[in-house]
């Protein structure tokens, strides 16, 4: 099993990305292939999935997804293509703050995941994750960055735009703001 992997990003494709590491290109489904850049060194937390008819490698680049990850697919039902676009599409502390909540409908939000998964996330999860009190406004900026990123808008585009979106939002607010911001050019 790999705990990560270090090399240059290669190739970036709608749900992963390819890491060269000493010639040998791994492929890695991950939630946000665009917030990695092409000719770069990253640190990629890895997950290692072995089953009967599938290896595929799920990468993070920061460890706590890796281990909101990991929780995810403990939950009965929801395996790790169900649990990747919840965290390309939501905050950690987001969803960690929605399962703590029992916050159904923020859960189902999330794409193949209705009223029984979200309930039984809730079950299998509530209290098990523990929320950052405070988020950085850098990571926010970040934050918000990577999702507009994914949605396919350029960096000159995005980089007009945050500065003009209300911090004080939740994320989810201030990604929509950015879209309005966006379109409304």
């Amino acid at each position: 099993m790999y705990s990560y992997i270090k090399g240059m990003v290669v190739e970036i494709n709608s749900n992963s990305i390819t890491l060269d590491n000493n010639g040998i290109g791994y492929l890695i489904y991950t939630p946000n292939p665009y917030s990695f850049e092409e000719n770069k060194e990253y640190t990629v937390y890895i997950y290692d999935y072995i089953r009967e008819d599938e290896h595929s490698l799920y990468g993070f680049k920061k460890y706590e997804e890796k281990e909101l990850f990991l929780k995810l697919i403990d939950v009965k039902g929801l395996g790790p293509k169900m649990a990747l676009p919840i965290i390309a599409m939501g905050s950690i502390n987001g969803i960690a703050d929605a399962i703590n909540r029992e916050n159904i409908l923020y859960l189902k939000k999330f794409p193949k995941i209705g009223d029984k998964l979200a309930r039984q996330m809730i079950l299998d999860l509530k209290g098990k994750l523990v929320i950052s009190g405070v988020v950085e406004e850098e990571n926010t900026d970040n934050e918000l960055l990577e999702a507009l990123k994914g949605l396919g808008y350029k960096d000159k585009e995005i980089k007009v735009v945050i500065p003009r979106v209300d911090k004080e939002k939740s994320i989810e607010e201030q990604i929509k703001e950015a879209l309005r911001l966006l379109v409304g050019k």
